[in-house]
């Protein structure tokens, strides 16, 4: 597999080691200093792997546009508009977006869309989600995730932590709060607490290669689909 990465921080760099040790080969790298030269490329890649940031995506839609080149994202911190942006994409490409491209993570999503219908209304619903000092985003891009799966109506109100006098929980909240520190790679807890009982989910990250070689296993799937804009549920369960 012949990869465009685009994006050369701390996951960029470990995508490279990943790919390299796995046979891939490297054919262009995309950071700050030369992110302008995805207005003049040809398709030179099988497929790009962007880990950089939203401020890309203009840049990233005209290449895509001019060549069909196939893109998996792991950018975080997109708004609505990036994201129908980025999708749009697909009239000319197989692309895909996930803001975690863990296979846990992934199931963990599956189990809160099919357990949620039962427990939303009886329980209370808590996002915690803790990751390393140095990230950038809050709350993490997986959080968003985990919270659509538990309510893709949007018939909850989301609330970003909590302080001072706020009052009563409302029953049609759900409560997203994000620690920071050291060097944890990323922790998901989905917890619902019903009336003398709870009920918490949780998933820890010990390295950021499983999502590293999750993206490169997302790649290799993408490459030769149809054009389209996927997700992960499709590629890893053929939904």
């Amino acid at each position: 597999m012949r990869i465009m990465l685009i994006g050369y921080g701390r996951m960029g760099h470990m995508i490279e080691t990943l790919a390299k040790n796995a046979g891939h080969s490297i054919e262009k790298i995309i950071d700050i200093e030369n992110v302008g030269e995805l207005s003049t490329l040809d398709k030179i890649a099988d497929v790009a792997l962007d880990f950089s940031s939203p401020a890309v995506l203009p840049l990233l839609s005209d290449c895509v546009r001019r060549t069909g080149l196939p893109v998996v994202s792991g950018v975080t911190g997109c708004t609505k508009e990036d994201l129908a942006l980025f999708n749009s994409l697909g009239d000319f490409a197989p692309v895909l977006h996930s803001a975690n491209y863990s296979v846990g993570v992934a199931v963990f999503k599956r189990m809160l869309r099919d357990i949620s219908p039962t427990l939303l209304g009886a329980f209370d619903v808590e996002i915690t989600e803790a990751h390393h000092n140095q990230k950038a985003d809050a709350p993490s891009g997986t959080a968003k995730l985990l919270y659509e799966a538990i309510d893709p109506a949007h018939a909850y109100t989301p609330v970003y932590g909590r302080e001072g006098m706020c009052g009563k929980r409302d029953a049609h909240e759900i409560g997203i709060h994000a620690l920071r520190g050291g060097t944890v790679a990323g922790t998901h807890t989905v917890s619902f607490f019903g009336q003398d009982e709870e009920l918490s989910i949780t998933h820890r990250a010990n390295s950021r290669a499983i999502f590293a070689n999750g993206a490169l296993a997302a790649a290799q799937s993408l490459i030769g689909r149809k054009n389209g804009a996927y997700t992960l549920d499709q590629i890893l369960f053929g939904e």
